[in-house]
């Protein structure tokens, strides 16, 4: 008999987060990856992220993937999770080698796994709907092994700031083929898109993690073979050889130097509206603050286990009052 397939969720939180920088920034001038941050003085945005991974699996199958230069900012947070479980980059180099780090340490601990992957700085005001729709993707993930899906979100405005999805043919259980990729169009161009069934582009997927690595190794085959001898070189004893070959790495995005170009490889699934933003703007902030005001639409949150540095809401009413 086979081994069973678990589901594995990867919660990426390596980035710098550089473009909110106008909000993150501390007194002190210190500019603070979103992730660190607090929405409206609640939990940081990674330890969010966490309890939605939870949602998916059990705590034992979440990982995080963090980078060594934010260590004061995610200790206190990943301290529930297994020690093996929390996966340390030397240094940002983008989506793309955070996402093989983080598939190769999985199947390093799981060969037959299947996996998902969040982002670490994202707001969902409905975490239900997202669960449930990523937990069905997953499933799916079990019965066809052969492609990455991608997980769009119904939209629920015309954001000319996101990137959308358009689907091609019908691969039945309610998936897709991708058609193509577009952008942050402008506000006609969104309007028409979604018209046509585009959703936004969320960066969440799940795939088969051996079909997931031969995709990044079609795209960038001498990467994977070097993180491959590294991570082995390390296994139990240091992190020399992952330190030396992070500072070699060039920086790549994951959507745009493996993803796009590979949609014959790719299906999408959409999730319902369910209030999903990535906060990537300050128009976005601003956007999901006013709707927090609702008292409707307000969130019961979980005991923050580390408080955040700072508090975008906050921070946007004194970037408000001061522009």
């Amino acid at each position: 008999m086979g081994q069973r397939m678990e589901t594995w969720v990867v919660v990426l939180a390596g980035g710098d987060g550089t473009r909110l920088s106008a909000l993150t920034k501390t007194d002190a001038g210190d500019s603070i990856p979103k992730q660190f941050c607090s929405l409206d003085g609640g939990p940081q945005l990674l330890e969010e992220a966490l309890q939605r991974a939870q949602r998916i699996v059990p705590r034992e199958r979440v990982c995080a993937i963090v980078a060594r230069q934010h260590e004061r900012h995610w200790i206190p947070v990943v301290s529930s999770l297994p020690p093996r479980n929390v996966i340390v980059e030397p240094r940002n180099r983008g989506t793309a080698n955070g996402v093989l780090h983080g598939l190769l340490s999985v199947l390093e601990l799981d060969p037959a796994a299947r996996t998902v992957f969040l982002p670490s700085d994202h707001f969902v005001r409905d975490e239900d709907i997202l669960a449930s729709s990523v937990r069905a993707v997953a499933e799916r993930v079990a019965m066809n092994l052969t492609t990455v899906t991608l997980v769009g979100i119904q939209p629920d405005d015309v954001d000319p700031e996101l990137g959308y999805i358009l689907p091609g043919a019908p691969l039945g259980c309610d998936i897709s083929r991708v058609a193509r990729f577009v952008e942050k169009p402008d506000p006609e161009s969104a309007r028409e898109l979604i018209l046509r069934g585009a959703v936004w582009n969320s960066f969440i997927f799940a795939a088969d993690g051996i079909r997931l690595l031969q995709l990044i190794q079609g795209r960038v085959p001498e990467i994977v073979a070097q993180m491959k001898a590294a991570l082995a070189q390390d296994r139990g004893r240091s992190s020399a050889a992952v330190d030396g070959l992070y500072g070699r790495l060039p920086v790549l995005d994951f959507s745009r130097d493996i993803v796009e170009g590979a949609e014959e490889a790719l299906a999408l699934s959409t999730a319902p509206a369910c209030g999903w933003t990535d906060l990537g703007t300050v128009r976005r902030v601003a956007n999901t603050l006013r709707r927090l005001e609702n008292a409707a639409e307000r969130r019961s949150r979980a005991a923050s286990t580390a408080a955040a540095i700072v508090d975008l809401r906050a921070r946007y009413q004194r970037f408000h009052l001061s522009a």
